[in-house]
Parts: structure tokens; sequence; C-alpha cells
């Protein structure tokens, strides 16, 4: 990177936490640092609860994502607005009618302390897990590009996330959070501009548009049910519904954000807010990753995009003259790749004629012929990599958007793209280490020690963050991927989600069902959960759906036998 890259990277980054810690500092009463005083307007809520899902793995990987396998991880997220609608008309007016700090308090008002104790402790792993996963990610594929130290970069994110989130608690979150939203709109907003631009001139938007469809990567909607199959219209609108209630319906990290709201209506319009927002968001990020595709259709692509560990094989005396044999010969492929592709425009450019369809078919033939040696030299070269150096990682669609950032991307905006990537790390990160030091403060600490002052308790949460936090930064330092990164954090979050929610759809709807019964039925319903992912290839969406009703059908099972009743507080 340039001097001026340096310089937007650091003086954006040093400006919004410094702007946030200093807006918010001096946070004395638990309700002002957990909550900020529930002063929290509809769109300050909405924006926070958008940058608390957009982390640095949805913009490092959901493009490499669609690079590779096309658009239909959109089909994810078809749920998420019936979600919004669901939990803003019910969970937000209980949470709000008891003026409850966490999601689980309510559970010890409905149930007993035992099923909230589980509740929380459920939440504390996943989410502590999936916090030190949102650091790992981007410095890991950070210091891949830069050749930055990994450790070093995992504590330069996780140092400035802890150090505004102590310092403000929610407040200095949801203040950070809304600056952070801009720079990653204007970040990502510039770079598909950019990518578009850098096309061929003959080549726009449309046109673009089209190769990426003809190449199977605008495959939005896909009606075809299969269990294993993770993304289609069926896992989307049941499995990515499930997920959805449980995240912002029972998730601390989502509901705190909420629970800061000056009124139900606040909170309700905020929540409505981002689900109108968060599909065309991952539409416009998966959008970028069909045009990198069609990008380099045009432009020849690099071997592999783990362009560090590619440079030191390529200039090994063992490993280099072999990988650069495949170079020569991705290079003559690549012409004719060119070719193709500018053949395919012209004939889709023709109005349908018999013409057409057979220059269509022979720019198909061609195309599917240089695709497949393409892909067979790619797998040559990954293999050289991981015999030079086995710690190469095989899959490398992650590496894609910041690849293309750093190779075409004027001096600026290279450092403004890299500040989007931290901004999203610290923004999703920080929320996550704010909801894991309130519920380990009000659902662990102070049930335990009922008596002590306000103050005592901020500075046992201002602990408990700095603890999770360092927490987070030392499972980080020693993660390892889990296959795609965006799929890692889902599958993480799929484990716990579907056990949690179904404790919390007793508790609202089923008002027989008493704390003995629902407790042991998350119990057994956690272990079942675990056993079908270690033994079984069902798609982890489904996860959420069977721990929801697992929970509610063994408890309702267990009731029969004698549970205890408590009625619902409502």
């Amino acid at each position: 990177m340039s001097g001026l890259d340096w310089l937007v990277l650091a003086g954006t980054l040093l400006f919004i936490v410094g702007y946030g810690t200093w807006r918010t500092r001096g946070s004395r009463d638990l309700d002002a640092y957990l909550l900020g005083n529930r002063q929290a307007r509809w769109w300050g809520i909405g924006l926070s609860i958008i940058a608390t899902q957009a982390s640095a793995i949805t913009f490092l990987s959901t493009p490499g994502q669609a690079y590779d396998d096309g658009m239909r991880f959109i089909q994810f997220y078809f749920g998420l607005p019936l979600a919004m609608v669901l939990v803003a008309a019910v969970a937000v007016p209980i949470y709000h009618r008891l003026r409850v700090f966490t999601a689980y308090e309510y559970l010890e008002t409905r149930f007993d302390r035992r099923t909230r104790t589980l509740a929380s402790l459920l939440f504390l792993v996943q989410r502590g897990l999936s916090n030190g996963l949102s650091l790992y990610a981007p410095a890991l594929v950070l210091s891949a590009i830069l050749g930055w130290n990994i450790n070093l970069t995992v504590w330069l994110i996780g140092g400035l996330m802890i150090s505004y989130t102590v310092a403000g608690g929610t407040r200095a979150v949801a203040v950070t959070q809304q600056w952070q939203v801009g720079v990653i709109f204007v970040g990502m907003v510039t770079a598909g501009y950019l990518l578009v631009h850098y096309l061929p001139e003959n080549i726009g938007f449309r046109e673009a548009v089209q190769v990426a469809g003809y190449h199977g990567k605008m495959n939005l909607v896909d009606f075809h049910f299969d269990p294993q199959d993770r993304y289609n219209v069926w896992t989307g609108l049941t499995g990515g519904l499930f997920l959805a209630l449980s995240y912002f319906g029972t998730d601390q990290s989502q509901v705190q954000r909420y629970l800061s709201g000056q009124s139900i209506t606040e909170s309700r319009l905020g929540l409505l807010m981002n689900g109108l927002v968060k599909v065309p968001m991952q539409f416009g990020i998966l959008l970028i990753g069909a045009l990198l595709f069609v990008f380099y259709q045009f432009n020849q692509p690099p071997l592999t995009f783990n362009r560090p560990a590619y440079l030191r094989v390529a200039r090994s005396t063992e490993f280099g003259p072999r990988l650069r044999a495949l170079e020569q010969r991705q290079a003559t492929l690549f012409e004719v790749q060119r070719a193709a592709n500018t053949e395919l425009l012209e004939a889709l450019r023709q109005p349908e004629s018999a013409a057409a369809t057979a220059q269509v078919a022979a720019a198909h033939t061609h195309l599917q012929a240089t695709q497949a040696a393409t892909r067979g030299l790619h797998a040559q070269a990954l293999t050289l990599l991981r015999q030079a150096s086995p710690a190469t990682e095989v899959k490398d669609t992650d590496y894609v958007f910041l690849s293309f950032v750093l190779r075409y991307m004027p001096s600026g905006l290279v450092g403004l793209l890299i500040a989007v990537v931290l901004s999203a790390a610290m923004s999703s990160a920080a929320a996550g280490l704010n909801a894991l030091a309130s519920t380990t403060v009000i659902d662990l600490y102070k049930p335990r020690r009922p008596d002590r002052s306000g103050l005592h308790y901020v500075r046992v949460s201002r602990l408990s963050a700095i603890a999770w936090g360092l927490l987070g930064i030392g499972f980080a330092t020693f993660a390892a991927r889990l296959e795609n990164l965006i799929q890692a954090v889902n599958i993480l979050g799929s484990l716990f989600y579907g056990t949690i929610l179904g404790i919390f759809v007793v508790a609202f709807f089923m008002k027989r069902i008493g704390g003995k019964a629902v407790f042991r039925a998350a119990i057994v319903t956690q272990a079942i959960i675990f056993a079908l992912f270690y033994f079984t290839s069902i798609a982890y969406l489904w996860y959420n759906i069977l721990g929801c009703f697992l929970v509610m059908g063994i408890a309702w099972a267990l009731s029969l036998r004698g549970g205890t009743t408590k009625q619902s507080v409502l």
C-alpha cells in the first residue's frame, strides 16, 4: 500500500474509535453503560443492528462465495424480513415491558434461574467463539494479502475494539457503528462502480450481468428441494427464518441493540429497517462477487489469489520453474477464454436467430473446454503451494476481493477499503463483546451478588469485557478455518440457535410447560444437534428448525409426565 493508503486507513480508524470514545466517556450507571439509558432512536438502532451483522467476514468471504458458487447464497436471507416482523410483534413488547437488561432475564421470570443460566451459557459459548472467529477472519486474510503478521493483526483489531467498548459501553458501540456503516457503504459502492468501470469499453453493467448469468453466477433462486443443499428457497424461508428468529429474538448481541430504544415503537422500527435493508445489502455484496467473476473473464486472474504464498513458491528454485510453466499455459488458455466470452457477448447482442444460437453454442463449447483446463491448472498450482508450504489453504476464494482491491484500485481507495474490512470486524466483534459482558454480569454475576452498587456492576462489566476480548483474541490466534468463512460463522450459530430459540418459543407460547421440563429438553436437544453435525450431512440451516421443534416436543412430552408449570409473563 502507498503512503496515502496508510494515511486514509489510519485516519479513518482513529477518527471512528476516538469519536466514539469521546462521545460516550464516563458512564457510571449500569443502565447507561449497558443500554445507553434506553435513549436510542429507530434509525440508530437500525444502523447498529446492520453493523453488528456486517462483520469483516461479510466483505471478505461473501464476494468470494459469489465468485465461486454464484449468488444463490442470497436465499439464506429470504426468511429474515418475516423474522423481523415476528420479533417486533412478539419479543420486543415483552422485553420492554419487563425492562430487562438481557433476554435471558425473562427466562427466570417465566421458568427459573437454572433455565436462565443454561440459555445464557449457551449464548456465551456460541458468541465467545464467534467473536474470536470475527477477529481471526480479517486478520487471516489481511496477513496473507498484505504480509502482515497474523498475531499482530489480531491484536490491532482486538485492541481497538476493546478500548472503546470498555470505555463507553453500549453507547460507544452504537456511535462508532453508525460511522462504521457509513464507511462500509461508501467503500462497497465505490468498489462496485470501479469494478464495472474497469471492464472493457464495450461492456457495461447490463452486458456484465448477461455474462455472469450465462456462466451461472446469477442463480438467485433455486426451488429444488434437497435437505443436504445449503442454499435454496426452502432452506432460506424455513431454516433461514428460524436462524434469524433466534439471532434477533434471543441473541444478546442483537437484543441489546433494540433494548436501548426509547420505546417499543422505536425498537420495532429499527428492526423493520434492518428487514428492509439487509437483503438488498447482501445482494449488492454478492453482486460484487459475480462482477469480479466477469472482470476476470476479460482480465487475466492470478493462478491463485493467495498472493504472498504464491510469490514465495514462484521464487523458489525447487517449485518455481513448474509454477512458471503453469502460468504460461494459463496465459494461453486465458486468451482463448477471453475470445470465447467476446464471441458470446456478440451473439447475445444479436436478435434471436439460428445464426445467433449457433454462435452461442460455439462460444459455450470453447468456454467449457477452457474453464475445465483452467480449473485443472488452478488445482495444480494449489498442490504446488501446499507442497512448498503445507500451511497454505486450499480454498483461496476468501482472498478474491482484497486481491482485486490491491491490484487494481487507485491509491487512497485501497486504504479506504482496508478500513471497510477493519471497521466491519470491529463493529461486529464490539457488539458481541458488549453483549458477552452484559450477559456475564446480569445473568451470572449479579444474581449471586445482588446487593452491590451500580458503580460496582459497571466496573465488573468493564472487567468482563476485557476478559472476553482477550479470550476472543486468544481464540483468534489459534483458530482454524471451517470451509468458507461466511459459512463457518453461520454453522457455529446454527449449532446453538435452534436450542435457544426453542426455549424462548416455549416461554412465549406454551404456557403450561415449566422450567424443569424445558431445561431437560434443551440439554437433550443440544446433544442431538451435536450428534447430527458430526454424524450426518444435513445442511446446517435445518439445525435451527430441528433444534427449536425438538425442545418444544421434548418439553411437551416431559410436561405430560409431571413437569412443573409456571405461567408466562406476557
